[in-house]
């Protein structure tokens, strides 16, 4: 009984900090909107509060969406002392929500499903994004991810495809069998893979290996150097970049390329060192080749 009333507190707690989430992006939207600054959206130009308002806003799975993945909305948004207050504001809702998810992931994940079914239709905004578009399921992720925002004014602005490819984790024997054991024991194909890892040296490394998506990455030239002596940053900006202007205007920037460049060669050359065959093909391992 407690520890359903404890799940009924917890999802109560996520309805009010997704209202004060959708609250406050509306303000933060309204509040650009007013101050009549410029921004700049990316592969268009054209940025205006409705393409910002979706910006924010999109927090859907699309139709084959892999749900490890993010949907990317890139832009400029010059902004005045009140609308960085407002995305201040965003993103610490932001960190209240992803809080609370952690806390119903650890003690009720029974909960994820309703959560995604149910929090869209508390508001009409988000409910009139699914007319006709079966877009019916929240990406938790997207709702919690944070906007990127620049501490100070900024001179210019480069940003550039980031694209490393893939990412090799060295793996035990031991740490395999594990992951092995905790996805399904009894399965056919688990069995056949576990009696594979029997088969091998204990002693033998593996690797891991993880499809990396790319990304956009904005490397951020401040107009005078920081309390700390740095002129520049690097930050991933999956959404909209708001940057602090008292001259009324965008940091110069630049027009990255429509799509991302191909796989970076030092991934290439790590991958070479490995079987081209997946050896454990539920945990994405592969064997070293032999020297």
């Amino acid at each position: 009984m407690a520890e359903g009333t404890r799940s009924y507190r917890l999802l109560a707690e996520l309805e009010h900090a997704f209202d004060d989430l959708l609250d406050a992006v509306a303000a933060l939207v309204d509040t650009w909107q007013a101050s009549a600054l410029p921004a700049w959206r990316f592969g268009d130009g054209q940025a205006s509060a409705d393409w910002l308002r979706h910006a924010l806003l999109d927090v859907w799975y699309q139709d084959g969406q892999d749900g490890r993945a993010t949907t990317s909305h890139i832009g400029i948004v010059a902004a005045d002392e009140a609308t960085l207050a407002q995305a201040g504001r965003v993103n610490q809702y932001k960190e209240v929500f992803a809080g609370i998810i952690a806390n119903i992931r650890q003690d009720s994940p029974g909960l994820i499903p309703e959560i995604k079914a149910v929090l869209p239709f508390r508001h009409p905004e988000l409910h009139t994004h699914l007319k006709g578009t079966g877009l019916a399921r929240l990406h938790l992720k997207q709702c919690w991810r944070a906007l990127p925002v620049a501490e100070a004014p900024v001179a210019r602005v480069r940003m550039a495809w980031y694209a490393s490819g893939r990412s090799i984790t060295r793996l035990s024997v031991q740490e395999a069998e594990q992951r092995l054991l905790a996805l399904d024991s009894d399965a056919p194909h688990i069995r056949i893979q576990l009696k594979r890892l029997a088969g091998i040296p204990s002693s033998e490394p593996l690797a891991r290996v993880q499809t990396q998506a790319p990304l956009m990455r904005a490397n951020l030239f401040y107009t005078e150097p920081l309390g700390d002596g740095r002129q520049r940053r690097a930050m991933n900006v999956a959404l909209p970049l708001f940057v602090p202007t008292t001259s009324r205007r965008l940091p110069d920037y630049n027009q990255p390329p429509a799509t991302p460049p191909p796989q970076r060669l030092r991934a290439k050359r790590s991958d070479e060192r490995l079987e081209q065959t997946p050896f454990l093909p539920s945990l994405r391992v592969y064997r070293y080749r032999s020297l």
